[in-house]
């Protein structure tokens, strides 16, 4: 009988050590963002109650209805995962996309990304998104249209989207308000919102008057450098930072390719060289020391390169972060 029992009680004991485990195990990815979520909920307690629901928010146009919120999200696109992780909503989400457009996330972050699954290293496919048994989208507005996923499609499988897609900081200010809205953290997201507009004022503070850098953003070069327009938002970061992108001009779209000769021209005083996938930053600081139209611009002759991830350039987390680290990369060059 003795024997009976104490093999009961170890089979039990051992039971338990299992559920402990794997209960341990399915919070280690929130582990990372628990005590920011904490701190930022102390400072500001008052959230959306559930009387706030159904909500209908306007996301560049098309109207959204939130019947309740989201459950298992999707970030598709780094900086997205980003944001949402740095608002303390990590746990919500169930895949990624786009990280081939990353150079991993910030350190504060990166344990709890790390733990997310991808649903696809590149762009997002109509297939992997809908057996992801997602019931909602943050995604870069790249993901959408044309080739990419079909928004009224997804909503009929039960997935609301709402595009990231901002062109200015009140656009991404608003953005980051509706997330806090839909997920039930407005105060939250409100806090993070004046957090990143005082720091960018900081900055703004420090470049004054000065005459503004001109600045040629390289993100790849073919037949000319490929590169990002006045109506990118990257060139507002710029200009934030005390720069001025050489091609604000350009507005018709966000991403263009310009001549060699166009670009030796306007000469610029910086070369911003995005960091992404393959080739790496160093490889193309070579190529365009090693282009004989390009060599001549005194600022490659004296070294005048900036780096920086390209997930810093999108609409997102990133905000101040980039526009501080523009700032301080640029600022050795006047």
């Amino acid at each position: 009988m003795k024997k009976r029992v104490l093999t009961v009680l170890l089979c039990a004991a051992m039971v338990l050590a299992l559920l402990t485990g794997c209960r341990s195990g399915s919070s280690d990815r929130s582990k990372a963002g628990q005590d920011r979520t904490e701190a930022a909920d102390s400072k500001n307690p008052s959230q959306t109650s559930d009387e706030s629901y159904p909500m209908t928010l306007n996301n560049y146009g098309r109207e959204i209805a939130i019947e309740a919120a989201p459950q298992k999200v999707l970030a598709l696109g780094p900086n997205c995962a980003e944001l949402l992780v740095a608002l303390g909503l990590g746990d919500s989400i169930v895949g990624t996309s786009l990280r081939n457009h990353s150079r991993g996330p910030l350190p504060e972050y990166k344990e709890e990304i790390d733990a997310i699954p991808e649903i696809t290293h590149g762009p997002a496919t109509r297939e992997a998104v809908i057996a992801s048994g997602a019931d909602f989208i943050y995604g870069i507005d790249w993901e959408f249209g044309g080739d990419g996923l079909d928004v009224n499609e997804l909503e009929d499988y039960g997935i609301t989207t709402y595009l990231n897609s901002a062109k200015s900081l009140d656009d991404q200010y608003q953005e980051i308000l509706d997330i806090g809205k839909i997920f039930g953290i407005e105060d939250r997201a409100a806090g993070y919102v004046e957090e990143q507009k005082e720091r960018i004022k900081a900055v703004q503070d420090k470049t004054g008057n000065r005459e503004a850098l001109k600045v040629l953003v390289y993100d790849s070069g073919n037949d000319g450098v490929f590169t990002c327009s006045g109506s990118n938002f990257e060139s507002l970061l710029i200009n934030l930072a005390g720069g001025e992108n050489i091609f604000n001009d350009i507005t018709e779209k966000d991403w263009v390719t310009v001549s060699y000769e166009e670009v030796l021209s306007r000469e610029p005083d910086v070369i911003v060289v995005h960091d992404y996938d393959s080739p790496s930053a160093e490889e193309k600081i070579a190529e365009i020391k090693a282009n004989d139209t390009l060599s001549q611009l005194d600022c490659v002759k004296n070294d005048h390169f900036a780096v920086i991830d390209l997930e810093s350039v999108l609409p997102g987390e990133r905000l101040a972060y980039t526009v501080e680290k523009l700032y301080e990369s640029m600022s050795q060059f006047r």
